[in-house]
């Protein structure tokens, strides 16, 4: 589900799966059939309407989960009946994006014995009453007891999750022969088996009140052109200057035009060269000037340690991209896990976060000077390069999927 840099983690640890003998099948929307199906992983391609990228509320702080989740369901429901068509007497095993956990739990009814694992790919995505909590932009103090949070995150299912979210869930529960529930945020928890987290401790620590059994992985960063080399007119770009600021607002983003101006005027004011990331020639600027280049897609692998620094939207994908190549970052929230994620950079000291709504020229050339003139920013950004360590949190994940006494796939 979700952008590439959603399905890349789910496509690392597949393809680690497999290396240790297990057959894999992925699902995932059909627009990504041309990432997965190179690796010869059995493919199942589901339904994904792009329309909703033009959606405004996509990325609206409230309203953005009940377009996604409306999005989401054409395509949840192919997950039921393709499990039901596996054969009964082979276990089975499911790792699934916790917005897929109601159908992973439907599952159980077709083919029992089936084990569910949720992979989560951002701390946002963990309820919790501890801090850091942010909803949306907004931060709740720390002197808030923990009383009133619980009371708060009752009042943030009753008021934007179950009105959108819980018919849907009860109507499939009942045609299944399953009691409905009373509240999706007070149950979903409790549906997996087995609950990994797709980042580590380091980014974020484990809080008392998430899912157990709990495995703490890492970022399972995966790259479908490892060896690819930068375009020659990118490279030669590189070369021609100083290292440039580098902008994107996701892949998936359609409505970033007014983004892509202000980055354009900000590098202006600054008088740094920049590039500008987005499969949307139409949301760049159309003159620009030789300091300044439009690209659709570059790896961002190759690309981040020769960058001064990157303005991104904060996904938790282009985050650890930045983190593993010690790269500055301001992040420029939307929605979703975002904020969250520009929280924690923040928190690291190896960036800043500008809320996407508060955006316009002035603010960012602000954000940005300050950014760059912190003392001790290159120190702190190469140790937290130094922690990413390759393939142990893969290695970890798949033994815990393994060989956990309480959750056993074979």
């Amino acid at each position: 589900m979700g952008s590439a840099g959603d399905l890349f983690p789910f496509l690392a640890l597949a393809l680690a799966l497999r290396a240790r003998g297990h057959r894999v099948s992925f699902l995932a929307p059909e627009q990504h059939g041309p990432w997965v199906r190179p690796t010869g992983l059995p493919f199942t391609g589901l339904p994904a309407d792009e329309a909703v990228l033009r959606d405004p509320d996509l990325w609206h702080p409230t309203r953005g989960f009940g377009v996604v989740w409306r999005a989401t369901r054409p395509a949840m429901a192919r997950i039921v009946p393709f499990v039901a068509a596996l054969p009964q007497h082979e276990s089975c095993t499911l790792l699934v994006h916790p917005l897929a956990l109601p159908e992973a739990d439907l599952c159980r009814a077709v083919h029992p014995g089936v084990k569910v694992a949720a992979a989560y790919l951002a701390p946002a995505n963990l309820m919790t009453v501890h801090d850091p909590l942010l909803v949306g932009p907004w931060r709740v103090p720390a002197w808030v007891p923990l009383a009133a949070r619980r009371a708060f995150w009752r009042w943030v299912g009753r008021r934007f999750i179950d009105p959108v979210a819980l018919a849907d869930v009860n109507a499939a529960r009942t045609a299944h022969g399953l009691t409905p529930v009373p509240s999706l945020m007070d149950w979903i928890a409790s549906v997996p088996d087995l609950s990994l987290t797709l980042f580590p401790d380091w980014f974020a620590p484990t809080q008392p009140d998430w899912p157990q059994p709990l495995v703490r992985g890492d970022f399972p960063l995966f790259d479908p052109n490892a060896d690819a080399t930068l375009a020659a007119d990118l490279q030669a770009f590189l070369q021609a200057g100083p290292a440039p600021l580098v902008f994107t607002h996701g892949t998936g983003n359609t409505q970033a035009t007014a983004y892509f101006r202000h980055a354009c005027a900000a590098a202006t004011r600054l008088g740094r060269r920049a590039v500008f990331l987005t499969p949307h020639r139409d949301q760049v600027p159309a003159d620009l000037p030789p300091t300044m280049l439009w690209q659709d897609y570059v790896p961002l692998r190759a690309l981040l340690p020769q960058a001064a620094a990157l303005v991104h939207h904060g996904g938790i994908g282009t985050t650890a991209e930045a983190l593993r190549a010690g790269t500055p970052q301001l992040v420029v929230p939307l929605a979703h896990d975002q904020f969250d994620n520009g929280a924690r950079v923040t928190a690291l000291g190896v960036g800043a976060s500008l809320p996407a709504g508060r955006l316009d020229e002035r603010r960012l050339v602000r954000a940005l000077g300050g950014l760059l003139a912190v003392s001790g920013l290159d120190e702190r950004t190469r140790a937290v390069t130094r922690r990413f360590e390759p393939g142990a949190g893969i290695d970890g994940m798949c033994e815990a999927l393994e060989f956990s006494p309480s959750f056993r796939a074979d």
